[in-house]
Order: structure tokens, then sequence, then C-alpha cells
């Protein structure tokens, strides 16, 4: 039984094109290291998914989807990406229309993410009466690194600058009821060179 009344919960991973990611942190590394690290978090991303009920990874390059197929985790490759709302719209719709009872959509960027982790959301969200949001915020940029949505179209899409308000604003709305989940390894993404020192001084 899934964690949503019997109906199945899914995780949902964002994953980008390994080449074109983590253009921010061009100062700090090269292409082939930006492009490596997508990998390796994206590979951290799908394992810690596996917490749900089912996995999907909206890929937005062939390789991308060639990494999540050989986790087991269904693929949807992204025709032509178009950021992150196209992408989490794309894996919404597909979760929905196979009786998701709720989702979860995670970034790939995540560099602490753990199966704990993210399964300690699920609880949590599940634990929420639908219709319900529970979003983990990214650390200092008003973004967001995971949300879980019950129904799957709860709110909209808002990822992007500030897109943790504007989850809360759609959410108060809608009269759908907006939590926040603080974790700390759901908090850091590497988007800036300071994020790769943060994650270096908790490696200490």
């Amino acid at each position: 039984m899934g964690l949503t009344a019997g109906r199945p919960t899914w995780v949902v991973v964002l994953i980008k094109d390994f080449g074109a990611a983590k253009q921010r942190l061009s100062p700090a590394l090269g292409p082939q290291a930006r492009s490596e690290m997508a990998r390796r978090n994206a590979g951290l991303a799908l394992a810690a998914a596996r917490a749900g009920d089912r996995v999907l990874a909206v890929c937005g390059s062939p390789a991308a989807a060639e990494v999540a197929r050989l986790t087991g985790a269904e693929v949807l490759l992204e025709a032509r990406p178009a950021g992150q709302n196209p992408a989490a719209r794309l894996g919404l719709e597909h979760a929905r229309g196979r009786g998701a009872g709720a989702v979860l959509l995670v970034s790939s960027d995540l560099p602490l993410v753990t199966r704990s982790a993210l399964g300690g959301m699920l609880r949590a969200g599940a634990a929420l009466a639908p219709p319900a949001v529970l979003a983990a915020p990214a650390t200092g940029r008003g973004g967001t690194n995971a949300i879980y949505l019950a129904p799957p179209e709860a709110v909209g899409l808002h990822f992007g600058d500030d897109s943790l308000m504007g989850f809360e604003a759609d959410a108060r709305a809608r009269g759908v009821r907006f939590e926040l989940w603080e974790s700390p390894p759901l908090a850091l993404d590497l988007d800036a060179p300071e994020d790769l020192e943060a994650l270096a001084a908790m490696s200490r």
C-alpha cells in the first residue's frame, strides 16, 4: 500500500542535461567537472527517490536518461528541455495519469540527499490531510529543492527565483494547506561557488 490511502506516491526526479548543468559554477569548476558532479548528484537523487512507491526521472538529455534507466527508474526524456517548470509539469501529468495520489518533486542537484531524508518528508506529507503542500526550502535563496503535492494538482508550478514564496501564495489562494519541511540533507543545492565552499566545510 502506498503512503496516500492506497494510491501510490510517486517521486519525480528532475535531471537536467549534464553537459549544460550548473553554468553558474563555471568560476570554480570546468565543464567536465560540472558534468561529472551533475551525474553524481543525479545518482544520489535517484537512489534516494526509492523511498517512494514509484520513481520517475524527467531527463533533459539521453545521457541523463541512461543514468536513470540503470537505476530502474521510469524515464521521460524531454523533447525540448525548457526549464524546471515544464519538466516538473511533464512528470506530474505522467504520474497523475497513472493514478498517483501524491507526488514528491525533487531536484537532482542535492549533494547530501538520502533515502532516509526523502522518506521522512514523504511520511510528513502523508500525515497532512489533502489538499496539502509540503516544501523543503533551499538554503538562503528563497528556492524550493523538493515539494510534496497531494493531490498532484494541488498547486501550480513556481520553480525559479523566490519559488518558495510563489508556492505558498498559490496554496493560500486555493485554500490548500502549506507547510515547510526543514531538512539539512535537502537544503543545500549546488548552484553557486559559495555552495561548493559550504559543502567542503560540512565535509571537514
